[in-house]
């Protein structure tokens, strides 16, 4: 630990601090260690800043061209300051300690805290060594790394040459890769003093096919969080023969009958209805807004006994892991339901002061604009006994959902997905392809049915918007079973 020197109040206008501008390193330990203080001694129970840099960049090919490029840099950061079980947030893109300053009067104004007198002293603030991910981990040079800007239009131009030659009746074929970077520093009033450089990327496909009054549409991503480079290794050879495969079962196919079924959900993508009906229902931010059907169930059986599920931050290159929060806490692993039982919530530092949960490395948000709440990392079912072939013989007539679309859900958990690709299940086999297919529930009712898991758990890249912003999320599960579901079509 590195104490600050104790200070007054009125000598701190006069002070000059030489903190680096295109790094978060040592230098800004001595600026926000004297803030901290400075919030502490207006009466302010919590202190927290976020300094974030960003350099982020999207590149999309429509046919044979590059039509559009978008960068974005952004640097800023916010202010966080509790009163009790209270907080407020006020962001900035002032570096400057004066910048920074005035950030903290604004919240402390808020929450109706005012500066000490000129003669009050400022306590010291004492950090904890910098932990710095970003040094440790080797990822300083990652963005340097990354394909260039003329090394992105040309690799989505031959992935959208080769999705060319492998599907029909094409209407519309598109490639699209981005890349975000991010730099954060987080510093807080407990001595949390952290460092992190995030690298986030997805690419993928969406592809439009009709003929005559037949149409089909299918979509497909992937996405890393370690890798600088991801885009020169995707095999687009692949994943366009896959999409085009896709598309070319679904343009024909019939339309789907309204009805309840048994369903089987494929693995990877599927996990969105768990995340979406399911996920959110576990943070604390709904447990403060009284949202969840679930808020006081913890140690009780919400879901069939063969459900186990998760939420962590550590499996490797996966789109929502992170080696710490945006509040400075290392990843973990959260068990969330075990057997049926809900085991955990997910909760930030304002879920855990307002609902006496624990923390669980889950304080996520966008950017600095954004106060960090309670959100998914990478939540997943956990694989079970079964293989994909048992799941299937044991359903006479069903469902089988390959591929997920999009879909909404309600604030307590009712939700309708659309299926981009089915197919009809008879006799525990596959017989042909279905459209129109959207599943309609309730995740209180859903949860209970789930029950068969195989043991081919995959994951996927998606993105999650909540309270604090949009954020990258992995969803997953194995093949799944659903006993009974309402399926609209036509």
């Amino acid at each position: 630990m590195t104490p600050t020197a104790l200070l007054t109040a009125q000598e701190i206008p006069a002070l000059q601090y030489r903190a680096t501008r295109d790094r978060f390193d040592e230098s800004w330990r001595a600026p926000l260690s004297t803030l901290l203080g400075l919030g502490r001694a207006a009466g302010a129970d919590f202190v927290e800043f976020f300094l974030e840099r960003v350099n982020y960049i999207s590149c999309l090919a429509e046919e044979d061209a590059i039509t559009t490029i978008t960068p974005r840099l952004a640097t800023g950061a916010g202010v966080r300051v509790f009163r009790g079980k209270a907080d407020c947030y006020v962001s900035t893109n002032d570096l400057s300690f004066g910048g920074l300053k005035s950030a903290l009067e604004k919240a402390l104004s808020i929450m109706g805290l005012t500066l000490p007198s000129l003669s009050a002293y400022i306590p010291e603030m004492n950090l904890e060594l910098l932990r710095d991910y970003a040094t440790a981990r080797g990822k300083e040079g990652w963005l340097a790394e990354c394909s260039p800007i003329a090394e992105m239009g040309n690799i989505l131009l031959a992935a959208n040459e080769a999705l060319r030659q492998k599907a029909q009746y094409i209407q519309s074929r598109r490639a699209s890769y981005f890349r975000d970077w991010q730099e954060v520093l987080v510093a807080a009033s407990d001595g949390v003093f952290a460092r992190d450089i995030r690298l986030t990327q997805s690419v993928g496909y969406s592809l439009l096919c009709a003929d005559g009054s037949d149409r089909a549409s299918i979509s497909q991503r992937a996405g890393d969080t370690h890798n600088p480079n991801f885009l020169r290794a995707w095999e687009y050879d692949l994943e366009a023969e896959a999409v085009a495969e896709s598309a070319s079962n679904m343009l024909r196919a019939d339309y789907v009958e309204s009805g309840t079924y048994p369903i089987i959900m494929a693995n990877e993508f599927g996990g969105v209805i768990f995340h979406e009906a399911c996920g959110h229902l576990l943070e604390t931010t709904q447990i403060e807004r009284k949202t969840t059907p679930f808020m006081d169930k913890k140690g009780e059986k919400i879901a069939h006994e063969s459900l186990t599920a998760w939420d962590e931050g550590l499996s490797p290159n996966a789109f929502g892991t992170i080696d710490m929060d945006d509040e400075g806490m290392p990843a973990q692993r959260t068990l969330l339901i075990e057997n049926g039982i809900l085991k955990n919530f997910l909760s930030d530092r304002a879920g855990s002061i307002r609902t006496g949960h624990p923390r669980t490395g889950s304080g996520r948000r966008q950017g600095y604009t954004y106060a960090a709440a309670s959100r998914m990392r990478n939540t997943y079912i956990a694989p079970g006994s079964y293989t994909p072939e048992e799941l299937m013989a044991s359903v006479d007539k069903g469902i089988y959902c390959k591929k997920m679309g999009g879909g909404s859900v309600g604030p307590t958990g009712q939700f309708n997905f659309a299926v981009d690709e089915a197919y009809l299940i008879e006799n525990g086999k596959i017989t042909k392809p279905l459209k129109g297919a959207t599943l309609i529930g309730d995740a209180k009712e859903i949860m209970n049915k789930i029950s068969m898991c195989s043991q081919d758990l995959g994951l996927a890249a998606g993105f999650c918007g909540s309270v604090s912003g949009s954020i990258y999320v992995t969803v997953g599960q194995p093949h799944i079973k659903v006993d009974s579901i309402t399926v609209g079509g036509r």
